[in-house]
């Protein structure tokens, strides 16, 4: 696909003449040339944007609605070689009564209409003193600039990459909005043209209908508002272009620009396509069963390359940024603390033990762990928390969790497993010397061991540590770390684990047990099975061995999340980590994701309990299920062929 399912849309606000179409057009041709020099498919303008839509009873003067229709066909032959759709309001007249109405226009053609249906009448606004609503109006086409052309509320436009429908200011304020019929009809983007004017806390209440309409319909939705140069009489308009997808703002116009704007981003229809199709409540809406079916007018506006976005690409969308994190982090912790405490409560338990390795998921199990015994009124002593040196333990890992646990104030014990596997190895006749996969997985399970039996001696519950990133590439050892009674990590990835540790660290810890957390944060990824390097250090560092964390948790969130395959994931990965990865890089470590990934899955199908946090879970109870023997070919040979 060359667009990877992307349609590049804009939001344009021109410097209005009140009455004066044939000056509003410059204005209006100006705006398209460069949304079409931009590869914008689809640019919407505001509510009556031709006269202006301050003209007040000059809308009953034919001579108005004549320059109108006019300045309309000047600007079809204008723009009749240009590649991108447009959509203007204008008055239309249709027989006795005179519409507000958005015309759709694509190069030099008019492809529908589309009139207004709920016309404010109320407070600063008396539309119904010129216009007549659609609902009253029983027409089905209308005659405009020698074309005769659909008209209707009941209109979708479908193009080869995108379908779209159209909405006028106020039907989006409407207790049941027109565009919530037309997303049911299969319009994945609306197109809202407004003439909202400015009052003190209106704007922040538009943003929010405006997402909050595109999360509810699962669509992209482009609202184009009139700024400057419309009458100020009595009211002011600030000029408010919003672009939002799935109830996220993409794009925003500056407001009480004196100059006019065009704001563009990108819409993902493929996502779009994807929730809607498994979300089950969408689907169950039936209501567009017994509504009579939208005509839908063809578009012949061919895909285009899509070859950079201008929207922003998070290279950690696990993570979000600024104000948000600290929000975030606070209730995902309170989700890992509530759901331990709800297994503790009702399992009757008041002891949990805990394996610390000092490393970074250990390290925020514990966290988890002490501030719910907290919650609980139960003494941190009742924290069992077992450090179990091996044969790659280093000096910097094991001090941290020493230093950890006695800063916490939970029971600390020390069990080394080096005797215990070198008689495993011996019972099972293995050379120590191989340092192998049996090497590596004997520690991990005679660790797990230990857990389980110092919880039965306890009369408590092993509480996991292992996250959900390693859940995904199978990085665990099967019924070593793999396993636990309750696992408060089971839904973190990797990268946000690593941001939890450190907002405990800034809001949830004394300056001893900070400065230990921040050592954690900066020790190398390891699960210390082989022999540290001659100078003590840690050999086996995770990410050199399966591949950046930050890579394959952007992998997993848009593989998981949004169902996207392997060459949109590379597109993605590359549009959003610009020069900090290679294009081989990513396809290396994309190529060992899936592999893992599918290769793995007979680990997630039985996974220990654990609490959901975020959109992407892998519990085979919960959001994963998948056969075990499932085959990767086509999503390997997908990525052959980048």
């Amino acid at each position: 696909m060359k667009s990877y399912g992307f349609v590049k849309v804009a939001a344009a606000v021109p410097t209005v003449h009140v009455a004066n179409p044939k000056a509003n057009v410059i204005q209006l041709e100006n705006l398209i040339n460069q949304a079409a020099a931009q590869g914008v498919r689809a640019v919407v303008f505001p509510e009556l944007c031709i006269t202006g839509y301050t003209c007040g009873d000059l809308f009953e003067k034919p001579l108005l609605l004549d320059c109108a229709e006019e300045a309309l066909a000047d600007l079809l032959r204008r723009t009749a070689k240009k590649d991108v759709v447009f959509l203007v309001g204008l008055p239309v007249r249709a027989a006795s009564a005179l519409l507000n109405a958005a015309a759709v226009c694509y190069k030099g053609e008019i492809l529908g209409i589309v009139p207004k249906t709920y016309l404010p009448n109320y407070a600063e606004f008396y539309e119904q003193r010129w216009f007549t609503s659609a609902g009253q109006w029983a027409g089905t086409e209308v005659t405009l600039c020698g074309q005769t052309v659909p008209a209707g509320t009941d209109l979708l436009f479908k193009t080869a990459g995108y379908t779209f429908g159209v909405e006028i200011c106020e039907d989006v304020w409407a207790v049941v909005p027109l565009s919530s019929q037309a997303a049911l009809q299969g319009a994945e983007i609306i197109f809202n043209l407004s003439a909202s004017n400015a009052l003190t806390g209106k704007h922040a209440y538009v943003r929010q209908l405006v997402a909050q309409q595109s999360a509810r319909l699962l669509s992209g939705y482009v609202y184009a508002s009139c700024g400057f140069g419309e009458s100020t009489t009595d009211v002011v308009f600030g000029g408010n272009a919003l672009i939002c997808e799935n109830g996220t703002l993409l794009a925003a116009s500056k407001r009480f620009s004196l100059e006019p704007q065009l704001i563009t981003s990108e819409l993902d229809v493929e996502r779009l396509q994807n929730e809607r199709q498994k979300n089950t409540s969408f689907r169950a809406d039936s209501s567009h069963e017994t509504a009579a079916p939208y005509e839908t007018i063809l578009i012949n506006q061919p895909e285009i390359t899509v070859k950079n976005l201008t929207r922003t690409i998070s290279p950690t969308p696990f993570v979000p940024n600024g104000a948000a994190l600290h929000d975030n982090c606070e209730e995902i912790f309170n989700i890992q603390t509530t759901a331990l405490a709800t297994r503790l409560t009702k399992a009757g338990i008041s002891t949990v033990t805990v394996g610390i390795s000092g490393g970074l998921d250990s390290t925020l199990a514990l966290l988890v762990c002490a501030k719910t015994f907290d919650k609980l009124n139960l003494p941190r002593k009742n924290i069992v928390g077992v450090t179990m040196p091996g044969f790659g333990t280093t000096d910097r890992t094991y001090k941290n969790a020493l230093a950890l646990m006695k800063n916490l104030g939970v029971t600390q014990r020390e069990i080394s497993i080096q005797k215990a596997c070198r008689q495993h190895f011996a019972d099972i006749g293995h050379n120590e010397k191989k340092k192998d996969v049996t090497y590596e997985n004997a520690q991990a399970r005679e660790r797990t061991q230990i857990l389980m039996d110092v919880a039965n001696q306890t009369g408590g519950i092993v509480v996991g540590t292992g996250d959900l990133s390693e859940l995904a590439l199978g990085w665990a050892t099967y019924n070593g770390d793999h396993m636990s009674m309750y696992g408060v990590n089971a839904g973190i990835p990797k990268t946000l684990v690593r941001s939890l540790v450190s907002w405990v660290a800034a809001y949830e810890s004394d300056k001893k047990t900070n400065a230990v957390l921040q050592d954690i944060i900066d020790t190398p990824i390891s699960p210390e099975l082989l022999p540290a390097d001659k100078k003590g250090n840690i050999a086996q560092k995770t990410e050199d061995l399966v591949g950046p964390y930050e890579l394959h948790d952007f992998f997993l969130f848009y593989f998981l999340r949004h169902g996207f395959g392997p060459a949109k994931i590379y597109f993605l990965a590359r549009q959003a980590f610009g020069n900090k990865f290679t294009a081989v890089e990513i396809k290396k470590w994309l190529k060992v994701f899936f592999r893992r990934f599918f290769a793995q899955q007979f680990k997630r199908s039985c996974l220990p309990d654990g609490p959901k946090v975020g959109s992407v879970g892998l519990s085979p109870r919960g959001d994963w299920r998948m056969p075990s023997d499932a085959e990767s070919s086509i999503w390997l040979n997908e990525v052959e062929k980048l």
